[in-house]
């Protein structure tokens, strides 16, 4: 379904993100995903006071509107009004755990209509006395099929213009769904995500929880964004999502069993639509506690890759290169004395190639510069995430046969856990985290290159190098 030509409303206000800067007076603002530079007429700076821009007639509308498509803004909450509650229904796949269901509709509390589908529990007997205690609509399917058709069949249920889909293994925050509903005075939103962070049991967490706490999966970090491919935030996790039904059109892939919330984001972008991932509303995950759960459910994420790869073939590629950033991690990678000059002599080449398309810029090449730098920052940490996680069989394998690739690979290990510790902060000691980080890697590739070598295809895997990477 496409998404509907419609305006913002007047007061509608957006605030550029962190990753832009401003530069020529004003008139030239450089970032978004991907990064690019968007020329401001002078009207048009004027309209930025304080980083912040307010619809108050068709241009600035048009403007905001350019932000948020470019995903150099994000919505200010505050500024925009509260939805009506009641029209959002809860659609509440179930597979067992009676318990977790009865904690999680605690928190959902009675404000809205709630569906939950059994997807053929093993004791249904205990999740209907579930949905008894808290009055709510219970749909029993005959047969398993997956957490994708369960959703499909309670969105079949649900009659109202919003609808929440909420695994039964999460706790909500009161505000999570007024707040995400905020991101729908947007027409051209057609799904939101909260942040999803760690649930501490009374218990308290063991040391794979808390690197969970630091480093999961599921939490997508501290700023805001527009989710799409191939940016910063490319995906939401199917945990919690709120969604414009008239958007859906028909849900879920129901042959997916993994990836099935990466592959609707996706859709609803190529449709069109806009996604949007607003860490201010959060809600509370079950994280796995041991070893075995935690490693099988990183291959399971692995796993589905492949599955991406047939229906979006581009947007899966596990690194985006341009074909000067080839050549400079494959020049670094030879660790020849020559290796350095020459990264940076084809560094400055790019760099006053890019220039010349600058011409509208007040400094072309100062800028040309600093889209190069930016440009073999990613080529580097690209690389390094290959190493590690998607072609780590590869790479260790190779090791043995080359001492450069070895040690490729070990500064590889070492920075990443480095960077991501000092990033992250997690409440662990810096070896069991580096531990962690490298089981997570090795496990989630495994998953990948499972997937791919039962598909038969390994398309996933390889990188996409292109002229003007997106």
């Amino acid at each position: 379904m496409s998404t509907p030509q419609l305006k913002l409303a007047k007061g509608f206000a957006v605030k550029l993100n962190r990753r832009v800067r401003i530069a020529g007076e004003g008139r030239e603002l450089i970032g978004g995903s991907p990064t690019r530079v968007l020329y401001l007429s002078k009207t048009a700076s004027k309209m930025i006071v304080n980083r912040t821009v307010v619809v108050t007639d068709t241009g600035s509308g048009l403007l905001v509107d350019r932000l948020l498509e470019a995903g150099m803004a994000d919505p200010v909450l505050t500024s925009l009004p509260d939805l009506d509650i009641s029209s959002v229904s809860v659609v509440v796949p179930v597979f067992g755990r009676p318990l977790a269901l009865d904690r999680l509709l605690t928190s959902i509390g009675s404000q809205h209509r709630v569906i939950v589908v059994d997807d053929c529990s093993p004791d249904p007997e205990a999740i209907r006395a579930v949905a008894e205690k808290h009055d709510v609509q219970l749909v029993r399917l005959a047969v398993n099929g997956g957490v994708a058709r369960a959703r499909n069949e309670g969105l079949k249920h649900a009659t109202t213009q919003y609808v929440a889909f909420a695994d039964s293994d999460i706790v909500i925050a009161p505000n999570t769904i007024p707040l995400l509903l905020k991101h729908f005075n947007d027409p051209r939103v057609a799904l939101a995500g909260p942040r999803v962070l760690g649930l501490d049991s009374s218990k308290g967490m063991n040391w794979i929880e808390r690197y969970e706490e630091a480093r999961s999966s599921l939490d997508l970090g501290l700023y805001p964004a527009t989710v799409r491919p191939r940016s910063p935030v490319s995906w939401l996790p199917g945990a919690f999502l709120l969604a414009r039904v008239d958007a859906l059109d028909g849900g879920f892939n129901p042959d997916n069993r993994v990836g099935e919330d990466v592959d609707l984001v996706w859709r609803l972008v190529e449709n069109g639509w806009r996604v949007r991932f607003e860490p201010e509303a959060k809600v509370w995950h079950e994280h796995r506690q041991t070893v075995i759960d935690w490693l099988s459910r990183k291959a399971f994420y692995g796993s589905s890759a492949h599955l991406l790869s047939l229906r979006h073939s581009e947007a899966i590629a596990p690194a985006v290169f341009a074909p000067w950033s080839v050549a400079v991690v494959a020049v670094i990678l030879c660790q020849r004395r020559w290796s350095i000059p020459a990264a940076g002599a084809i560094s400055i080449f790019a760099g006053w190639r890019i220039s010349r398309k600058l011409g509208k810029s007040g400094h072309p090449i100062r800028l040309g510069a600093s889209l190069a730098a930016r440009g073999v920052l990613a080529a580097e940490t690209q690389t390094t995430a290959l190493f590690v996680r998607h072609w780590w069989p590869l790479a260790v394998a190779g090791s043995i046969f080359s001492r450069r690739l070895r040690r490729a690979l070990i500064v590889s290990a070492i920075a990443d856990a480095a960077w991501e510790y000092r990033r992250t902060r997690p409440r662990l000691d810096p070896f069991r985290f580096a531990v962690a980080r490298r089981l997570d890697d090795l496990a989630y590739g495994a998953g990948v290159w499972f997937g791919a070598l039962k598909g038969r295809s390994l398309r996933c895997l390889l990188p996409d190098v292109r002229r003007n990477p997106n």
